[in-house]
């Protein structure tokens, strides 16, 4: 109890930060209603066209709005001096990742909540049902606890807007992979059973991920 009552306490100020600043929400949905509007235009109205790409659209927008997310997990801190303070103060690396996996997490899932409806609309899909829902989050899952221990090694550097997806994205491409062939069946109709592999395959990616995070972030953030 003790353990998680301070992640959620790094997760509270977190989320307290960016709904007094709007850093990170705020220009990440500029960014997703820009992508999803110029795949709308480019696109149209070409149902066959849309039915085989929409898997990929939707991630390549979630994937690139998560990079931008992730890039600020941990810049506030280091701008303003407080990576040190949470470095030594009294508890764990494990929490200081797991607080703000967390926070990272809710950021992105407010972001795909909004732009989900916002994707269905202009190209006329459901995805709305509960293979897609279960897909997004354990994928989004996998791709913050990831994306978290690589926004902490690429905070330390000078380019750290550039590091970030240059050293993240290799990583964490099977898991967008088996999100958009998943995503893919689901649009299609297929039942849970058609899907089921490829969650298997997305929840070991999650469960690695979270892991060697665990094991390596108190290195990470370190040197």
């Amino acid at each position: 109890m003790a353990f998680w009552r301070k992640v959620l306490a790094i997760t509270r100020k977190d989320i307290i930060s960016e709904f007094r600043a709007r850093e990170i929400i705020g220009s990440v949905l500029v960014f997703v209603l820009l992508v999803i509007l110029i795949f709308n235009f480019a696109f149209g109205a070409a149902n066959e066209v849309i039915s085989k790409t929409a898997p990929g659209m939707l991630w390549v927008t979630f994937a690139f709005a998560g990079v931008l997310s992730l890039n600020r997990a941990f810049i506030m801190e280091k701008e303003e001096g407080c990576l040190e303070g949470l470095m030594v103060a009294p508890i764990s690396r494990d929490i200081i990742y797991a607080g703000k996996m967390l926070s990272c997490l809710v950021f992105l899932l407010v972001v795909e909540v909004i732009a989900l409806p916002i994707f269905a609309f202009l190209f006329n899909l459901n995805v709305f049902s509960g293979e897609i829902l279960v897909i997004t989050l354990l994928s989004t899952v996998g791709f913050v606890a990831c994306g978290t221990l690589f926004s902490a090694l690429a905070v330390k550097t000078r380019a750290r807007e550039l590091v970030l997806p240059v050293l993240f994205l290799p990583i964490v491409i099977p898991v967008i992979i088996c999100a958009v062939k998943a995503t893919g069946l689901a649009m299609e109709g297929k039942s849970w059973t058609d899907i089921t592999n490829w969650l298997l395959i997305i929840g070991s990616f999650d469960l690695i991920f979270l892991v060697i995070s665990f094991w390596v972030f108190s290195f990470v953030i370190e040197e």
